[in-house]
């Protein structure tokens, strides 16, 4: 059933019924503070589970397993709470432009990108997705970009940047890499504008099987034709494989879509800049890649975009 949404200080929330993960989160500002915590732990940990099994699985097989299995997993559990799989009518054509530019443009381009850079710096690239997303707003929600958003997200970029600069060389050495994680942060920005905007009304969990599950189809004659693939990898590449489909795909996307339900757009993505800080610290942990001054730096810069963006609100309140 279609929620209305009513604006509060600090963001947008559904007045009418409970609706998955977002019906909690009408307790008030802390509880999105916390699924924005567990969202970026599951995301930030997701670039090295993705760099290790694209190690040893063709990109295309990896993400049609990922995509079925993440949407057969949210399936059964949006069963198991009497979720109607309907799409109105005239949500069809948004919801087509979301599997696009969320499914197959955030999953494919991430992972052709990781295969050619570094997991953590190439998560640092992907998720300056928090700009496209604040220019979109603004173009098609009409969304304001007052000092708060403009604060939170020049610390986040700051914190970035302080992350990508001294790294701009490898766009010389791969700068198809960089193209493709640059092409994933804008296909991401652009839908979770058009999620926010144009797909209100539809539970969380049912919007994610049919991006995932309705996604992952398209890619499967590619899979078939052009991947060789005889199943046989190591039990380090199974744990990965299974950490993207539990943790990336099925809880990681019920409680983004909640979020996006929650927050504005631009607020939403500007969340999400921690998790290449995540990121990085999980691919230095997990393989290795080196981290130092520069990413400690980018860490103080972004937990003060988060903050400003999500903190100082829910204590105004």
């Amino acid at each position: 059933m279609p929620q209305e949404m009513t604006e509060q200080r600090g963001g947008i929330r559904p007045s009418g019924g409970p609706d998955t993960v977002s019906e909690t989160a009408q307790g008030g500002g802390v509880v999105a503070i916390l699924l924005v915590v567990l969202l970026t732990l599951l995301w930030g940990s997701n670039f090295p589970a993705i760099k290790i099994t694209v190690a040893e699985m063709p990109v295309l097989t990896f993400r049609v397993i990922g995509l079925f299995g993440g949407a057969a997993g949210v399936a059964v559990w949006a069963i198991t709470q009497g979720r109607s799989f309907a799409i109105p009518r005239d949500k069809w054509g948004w919801l087509l432009a979301a599997i696009v530019f969320n499914t197959l443009g955030w999953n494919l381009l991430t992972a052709y990108g990781l295969t050619m850079m570094p997991a953590g710096r190439g998560g640092i690239i992907a998720y300056t997705m928090p700009f496209w997303a604040v220019v979109f707003a603004a173009i098609i929600l009409g969304e304001s970009i007052g000092r708060t958003k403009l604060a939170g997200l020049a610390l986040g970029i700051a914190g970035l940047a302080t992350l990508i600069g001294p790294d701009l060389v490898v766009f010389h050495d791969s700068p198809l890499g960089v193209l493709l994680m640059l092409g994933a942060s804008l296909s991401w920005g652009l839908a979770t504008v058009l999620i926010k905007g144009r797909l209100q009304g539809i539970a969380p969990s049912i919007l994610t099987v049919w991006l995932l599950g309705a996604g992952a189809i398209p890619i499967v004659p590619f899979a078939l034709a052009i991947d060789d693939f005889d199943w046989r990898m190591s039990a380090e590449a199974w744990m990965a494989l299974a950490f993207v489909v539990i943790g990336g795909m099925i809880l990681a996307h019920v409680i983004w879509f909640s979020i996006v339900r929650i927050l504005p757009a631009s607020i939403a993505s500007i969340s999400t800049l921690a998790i290449p800080v995540v990121g990085v610290c999980m691919s230095a942990l997990i393989l290795g890649e080196p981290v130092g001054v520069l990413e400690l730096a980018a860490l103080c810069l972004v937990v003060a975009g988060l903050f400003v963006v999500l903190v100082l609100p829910a204590l105004r309140r």
